[in-house]
């Protein structure tokens, strides 16, 4: 078969798998229940399965400052036994139907899912109400989670990266919840007691709290039947979330190194970035694709990785949450190379932004976007956990038809405003973990000192 011939039956398969996905997503319906649930509910009746996705608005934003990794333990332990069920109990009876039933915690958001076939749709969302309505807290199950969360938190600090990691978000955000991990530190696990997990559940689990995906082999009928009966009693509540003040732009160049007697060195270097809800999203978005978001076609991964040689890795993101999240690259390379590796990334900052981007880059990124998007949702638990996404960000359910027009009709303007307003390459927070005397005088050998 011709290579031509390949490429368009390629071509026509894709355009057939994005229409469907379109015309799936199209038929999205959101319920609100009497006690405040927010309910998407996507029918997709090919296969005989339903994925259940909640994002629950308890994620470390708001673990009190003495209590950091509140939320994630609460979130934890949802599955470790409720008021009639145990641990075991809930683990045999999701396996005897072949299902699957999760929870963890996260930054702005805490979680709960499950995957079931749709004849066995009365015991999964029988066990995902016992869960979200009634978990134990078990004072044996709380010691376990505590000790596997510790074990957790120690093998961290013998990883490079997530030492960077945790070190510029300390810097970057200050005060910010942002600035901790999700799961705290040994010290605030360990002081965690019974009641301050009731107390954050009784607080935050509730009803008008929780956004619910729901997509797969079953009508609205039966959605309405279930959320009635094992969801109906759920007690609405109203909660004062509590607000955090945003840091400030950097002002200032920090850098800091965390000497480890490694032979790679990991580095991060960038500031604070963007909210969700920032109308200059998809712009940054764009603008970051072309700089490192996009692998092997992106500026980063093209100059320092295959023209010089420099890393094993380099990337950049923005990771866009409630509040303004960080803008950051990260790179990994040998301590020799460090010096020259970042002076490489801070002249890339700096080229985008004061020369911008070309018309084949836009085109080019503007392609990949649109023409991946689709790939999103091409099981029901991506769609699941993207419909939660959306409506987090209340982005709209008609969101699949409109992000290829969002896109497509960004202007080169529009990118180069991006790079100019979220790239600062003078002001910015460096962190390096690596063999400090390998590197070298890091702060004297940086271009632009």
């Amino acid at each position: 078969m011709k290579t031509g011939r390949v490429i368009s039956i390629m071509l026509v398969s894709f355009l057939l798998f994005f229409n469907s996905a379109q015309a799936d997503l199209r038929k999205a319906e959101r319920l609100i229940t009497k006690n405040g649930l927010t309910v998407v509910l996507l029918e997709r009746n090919a296969l005989p399965f339903i994925t259940v996705h909640t994002a629950i608005k308890a994620g470390s934003y708001y673990d009190p400052r003495e209590y950091p990794g509140l939320a994630n333990i609460t979130a934890h332990l949802l599955t470790e036994g409720t008021s009639d069920k145990s641990a075991s109990e809930i683990s045999e009876k999701i396996d005897f139907v072949g299902g699957s039933l999760s929870s963890g915690g996260g930054i702005d958001y805490s979680s709960a899912s499950l995957t079931v076939l749709s004849k066995d749709r009365e015991t999964g969302f029988e066990l995902l109400s016992d869960i979200l309505i009634n978990p134990s807290f078990a004072e044996e199950e709380i010691e376990r989670a505590k000790s596997q969360i510790k074990a957790g938190i120690i093998s961290k600090a013998d990883d490079p990266s997530t030492v960077a990691t945790e070190a510029f978000n300390k810097i970057l955000f200050g005060k910010h919840p942002y600035s901790r991990p999700a799961e705290g530190d040994i010290q605030s696990v360990e002081k965690i007691e019974r009641e301050d997990i009731v107390s954050f559940h009784n607080k935050f689990y509730r009803p008008n709290n929780t956004i619910m995906a729901v997509v797969g082999d079953i009508n609205r009928k039966e959605l309405v039947r279930l959320l009635n009966k094992y969801f109906g009693k759920w007690e609405e509540k109203r909660t004062e979330f509590s607000v955090a003040k945003e840091p400030g732009p950097a002002g200032s160049k920090r850098i800091k190194i965390i000497d480890k007697n490694i032979t790679q060195a990991n580095v991060e270097i960038g500031g604070i970035g963007m909210s969700r809800d920032n109308p200059d999203f998809y712009a940054a978005y764009v603008m970051n694709y072309i700089l490192g978001g996009g692998g092997f076609v992106s500026r980063l991964v093209t100059e320092i990785r295959d023209n010089m040689g420099l890393v094993y890795s380099v990337y950049s993101y923005f990771n866009p949450l409630k509040d303004k999240g960080p803008f950051k690259v990260g790179l990994q390379t040998k301590n020799s190379s460090a010096v020259q590796a970042i002076n490489e990334v801070i002249r890339q900052l700096k080229n985008i932004k004061d020369n911008g981007i070309s018309e084949k880059e836009l085109q080019d990124a503007k392609d990949h976007l649109i023409g991946s998007f689709p790939l999103k949702f091409t099981t029901n638990k991506k769609i699941a956990s993207y419909l939660t996404y959306i409506e987090i960000h209340n982005l709209g359910l008609d969101y699949m038809e409109r992000f290829p027009k969002i896109i497509s009709d960004l202007t080169v303007d529009d990118i180069n405003m991006a790079a100019g307003k979220y790239l600062d390459p003078e002001n910015y927070l460096l962190v390096v973990v690596g063999n400090k005397e390998k590197i070298g005088d890091l702060e004297k050998s940086l271009d632009g000192k």
